[in-house]
């Protein structure tokens, strides 16, 4: 259950310094917002990060713990664990809206300024100090670090465009600050944080421990207050790899992500990040009749055992990972193939189905790196254990079933061809009717109201998949489907 955000519309009304005190607002560090924000989310049995599947038990006490604590820190993981995700719901933690000093570039709070300007505006003007309000959505900053990160993207530089404006030099108003200062009282995250340089990385200590910046060599204490929130693959996260030691010692905490642990985690993520709808348009670009293609339970089963057994796989590289987004991106393209069909064939009611499955393979080869010695084999691979994810799934819904009246509908040499293209209709046709489908459809996770010629394609289908891969039945494979007989 994802917390909705306040309305924009509905900011605080205090506009000057004198309001804002009068309302009884209380300032507080953004760790100190965070860490009790939390706790009364603890206390209420409320979610604290949303849209987080499989580490309940796993990552996120021990990610609860550094903020209850006030670190800094740093997660550690594989490609696609959801390291990026996690990072940006902490942002929820925040208070909704939060008071700044008005045009400051780097968000100080109108009771304790920080930056020359608005110290000199807050004594010029005191009370009348105006003020602006900050949504904790935009409280939020990110960086990928790349080899050519500098120092003045992350912490700022001279800026030649004020300087030839007639100011001098040694001004500090002449600094451009970077993105960890245009972030203070909220949250930085750096991804794969090995990646920046060791010098920039030591642009990064006073940060993480004495809480301000330097530009340039001016003597410019600028205290910030942030939370800051890095990434990084564990193999280049050691004093072997790419990060300075005096860096690493300086976040208090360092936590490790996993892919999901479970099936049923696997399968919820799938279920939650795939995009499995499109909108038709007309000529006019407007938008036209609404298609979208259904998942059937079985489908995304298959799909995640594939992901599993792909990572588990001895042909691949084991230390690159194999992302989530595998998955995901496995399931919009299946989805996507019974799309195409409906909108050659007419389907009225697209519902994915095996035959929409062996598409995947080519389209997801260039998202797993592979052993050395599997080189040139990898669809080869894939379409293994694609074949086995499917018969693992059959066994776990159909396996103890009585599939005696489809396979009766062989006994007399009958063969029946199904195929990408194949609409549910005509493949039911040719099957013809079967006693105990709706047994089948049930099994399989087809309910009421999922009556529809394409799901009950999609059951009988996938137990022709699953007769022919317990060798019940021989197939041949034809351009763009197959012929299943005995």
């Amino acid at each position: 259950m994802h917390e909705s955000p306040t309305p924009r519309s509905e900011t605080p009304q205090a506009r000057t310094l004198r309001e804002l005190r009068e309302s009884g607002h209380t300032y507080r560090t953004v760790k100190a917002e965070i860490r009790e924000n939390l706790l009364a989310r603890l206390r209420a049995g409320e979610p604290r990060f949303p849209g987080i599947v499989g580490f309940d038990e796993t990552v996120l006490p021990h990610l609860e713990r550094a903020l209850l604590a006030g670190h800094d820190l740093v997660l550690l993981g594989e490609r696609g664990q959801g390291k990026t995700r996690l990072i940006r719901t902490i942002t929820g933690l925040l208070d909704t809206w939060t008071p700044v000093v008005e045009g400051c570039e780097i968000n100080d709070h109108p009771y304790a300024p920080a930056c020359v300007r608005c110290r000199r505006l807050a004594g010029e003007l005191g009370d009348d100090l105006p003020i602006a309000w900050k949504h904790r959505e935009d409280r939020y900053g990110e960086k990928l670090a790349t080899p050519d990160t500098s120092v003045g993207d992350l912490i700022g530089d001279v800026d030649p465009i004020k300087i030839a404006e007639g100011r001098t030099l040694g001004d500090p108003e002449t600094v451009h600050y970077g993105l960890v200062p245009r972030t203070n009282r909220g949250v930085f995250s750096v991804n794969e944080l090995p990646d920046l340089a060791e010098r920039i990385q030591v642009s990064l200590l006073n940060v993480l421990e004495e809480r301000d910046v330097q530009v340039r060599g001016y003597n410019l204490r600028l205290p910030l207050d942030l939370l800051l929130i890095a990434s990084a693959n564990p193999e280049d996260y050691t004093n072997r790899g790419r990060i300075i030691t005096p860096l690493k010692d300086r976040f208090g905490a360092e936590i490790r992500t996993h892919y999901p642990l479970s099936l049923e985690d696997e399968l919820a993520l799938i279920r939650q990040e795939a995009e499995l709808n499109w909108k038709i348009q007309d000529a006019n670009g407007a938008d036209g009749t609404g298609l979208s293609a259904e998942l059937p339970d079985h489908v995304v089963e298959i799909l995640a055992r594939f992901t599993r057994l792909v990572r588990e796989s001895t042909a691949v590289d084991s230390r690159s990972g194999v992302s989530a987004r595998f998955a995901i991106a496995a399931a919009e393209t299946a989805a996507a193939s019974a799309v195409r069909r409906a909108a050659i064939t007419g389907e009225e009611r697209p519902v994915t189905r095996v035959c929409d499955l062996p598409g995947v393979v080519p389209t997801l080869r260039g998202k797993v790196e592979f052993e050395v010695s599997e080189e040139g084999r990898e669809v080869e691979v894939l379409a293994h254990l694609l074949r086995r994810a499917t018969a693992e799934t059959f066994r776990g819904t159909l396996g103890g079933m009585d599939l005696s009246a489809l396979l009766d509908k062989f006994s007399e040499g009958a063969q029946i061809e199904s195929g990408e293209l194949t609409t549910a209709t005509d493949l039911l046709q040719r099957i013809g009717p079967v006693n105990g489908l709706a047994k089948i459809m049930s099994a399989v996770g087809m309910g009421e109201g999922d009556e529809s010629p394409g799901h009950a394609a999609a059951a009988l289908e996938f137990a022709l998949e699953g007769l022919y891969l317990l060798r019940r039945l021989s197939k041949d494979e034809v351009d763009g489907g197959a012929v299943y007989r005995t």
